[in-house]
């Protein structure tokens, strides 16, 4: 019975979504509305679209689990986001604009080279395609786990079910489809988390001052940490790891940032991104809020809560609290995983097609428009089926907290393109670009040595700083294969 309801809100959901990729795609198929939308989207559309981006299944699931062992000391890192997004709405996103760019790596050729540009573009492609399956192997495995298990799917059906589902609705026109059905699914799965804190309320009793007393009166109340500076969660550790990691996995992530680009002018975008920025706090704060109610919920009513903190509020949704909250945790998971899956999937495709294969958004001829359109289409589905290959993979792997594992991925993948852009940005010599790809390579190789070298000799645990160190290291490198006497012209740029 639990499996057919469930089924049944994901079929409607499907339906939805369809409808919307249909009205969006009637005006147009090119390249140009799949890459930038025509550069037409409103700014208040994008904001709220780009909170669905940004906030995944994971973040949906894990974020509440987290608060077990780690209390709300998370928002530390929020905090750090907002001052992020600060740098990318007035450093890089007039940059951007003024460049006039389809990707944002487009600025790396321009300031470096080809082969700088080059590996730019793979680096992000490695990390966002492993991210974001990682991100969609959660939702996948607690579908599995709550759904198809019982009617005897195997997870690999489960997985390019999914796929295609995402790939039917986003293949047509891309990113204008994704900024509306984003849109969407981000006003559903806020609608679902604020609807799980109401219901978890009404079993334990509690009004909005009850609320708000377990919560402060709990022992994973803990926002702060000053006194352990040893600690992964010390404040300064979190505060500027949360904002340099806002600055490379939103500012310098053609995923993020490809909707801000569909708007037409730079102070439109800049407040579409100071926005949304600003939105990350109250929400980050209701899914630790939820996280403790999940506690105090368990506490009072003898639940053994699963091993895994990812499974925390699965479980509890699944099997104590109904129906009714189950369709709700259902669709705000599923909204929250496709709203970040679809973009990342578009993203991709953009990236390959202009960085790789060096594709115009508007072809000179008619033919090459059209076999411009059928390229980027197969693109399309080479990077889906990346997708499920990479997710069965991290089915095989598993993680305790996805949300950490992804974190810890971007310190190595995105410290390099940290390190590209502030070179490039607070710097007048110009590398010899050939060199770029091997400073690239071997920063996050002598990161990881590091790493491994203060763990077993001090037992030091280099937590999120590691990006810093990433991007300090590229810099360096930059500077040393930089000749002394080839100065830029930055007037140009």
């Amino acid at each position: 019975m639990q499996s057919t309801f469930i089924l049944i809100v994901i079929v409607v959901y499907f339906g939805i979504l369809m409808l919307i990729s249909w009205l969006t795609s009637r005006k147009g198929l090119s390249n140009d509305t799949f890459f930038r939308a025509n550069k037409s989207s409103k700014w208040y559309v994008v904001a709220v679209a780009m909170v669905g981006t940004s906030i995944s299944g994971v973040t949906f699931v894990s974020v509440p689990g987290m608060v077990r062992n780690l209390d709300m000391t998370y928002m530390q890192m929020v905090f750090g986001f907002f001052f992020g997004y600060l740098v990318i709405a007035y450093v890089l996103l007039p940059l951007y604009y003024r460049l006039n760019l389809t990707t944002i790596y487009g600025y790396l050729d321009q300031r470096y080279g080809p082969k700088s540009y080059k590996t730019g573009a793979w680096f992000f492609l490695i990390s966002k395609i492993v991210g974001a399956s990682a991100r969609l192997y959660l939702v996948a495995f607690i579908l599995q786990t709550l759904v198809f298990d019982a009617l005897g799917v195997p997870f690999v059906i489960t997985v390019i079910g999914i796929i295609m589902i995402i790939w039917l609705y986003s293949h047509k026109s891309g990113v204008k489809t994704i900024i509306w059905t984003d849109w969407l699914q981000t006003i559903l799965f806020i609608t679902a988390l604020v609807l799980i804190v109401w219901q978890i309320a009404l079993r334990m009793n509690l009004d909005f001052g009850g609320i708000v007393s377990t919560i402060t009166h709990s022992s994973h109340s803990r926002i702060f940490v000053f006194d352990d500076w040893a600690s992964t969660q010390n404040f300064f550790k979190q505060f500027f790891s949360g904002m340099f990691i806002t600055i490379v996995m939103t500012g310098l992530d053609q995923d993020q940032m490809q909707k801000n680009l569909t708007i037409r002018t730079l102070k439109d975008a800049q407040k579409n991104v100071v926005s949304y920025g600003f939105a990350f706090v109250p929400i980050n704060f209701l899914f630790l809020s939820l996280g403790v109610l999940l506690m105090a919920y368990a506490g009072q009513n003898g639940i053994v809560l699963p091993a895994v903190s990812d499974n925390i509020l699965p479980v509890i949704a699944s099997d104590y609290l109904g129906e009714t909250v189950l369709g709700i945790f259902i669709v705000g998971i599923v909204a929250a995983a496709f709203s970040s899956a679809d973009s990342a999937l578009t993203a991709l495709t953009t990236s390959f097609c202009v960085d790789i294969l060096n594709m115009k958004p508007v072809s000179q001829t008619k033919e090459q428009e059209q076999k411009d359109i059928r390229t980027r289409r197969m693109v399309h589905v080479g990077v889906s089926a990346a997708f499920v290959l990479i997710i069965l993979l991290i089915e095989t792997i598993g993680s305790d907290s996805i949300i950490t594992a992804i974190y810890k991925l971007a310190s190595y993948t995105y410290g390099p393109l940290l390190g590209l852009y502030l070179f490039g940005l607070y710097s007048k010599v110009k590398p010899t670009d050939r060199w770029v790809p091997y400073v690239a390579v071997a920063a996050p190789v002598l990161c990881l040595i590091i790493e491994i070298a203060m763990q077993q000799l001090f037992g030091y645990r280099v937590g999120y700083e590691l990006l810093l160190m990433n991007g300090l290291f590229t810099g360096l490198g930059l500077y040393i294969i930089s000749s002394p006497h080839h100065h830029l012209n930055k007037s140009k740029l």
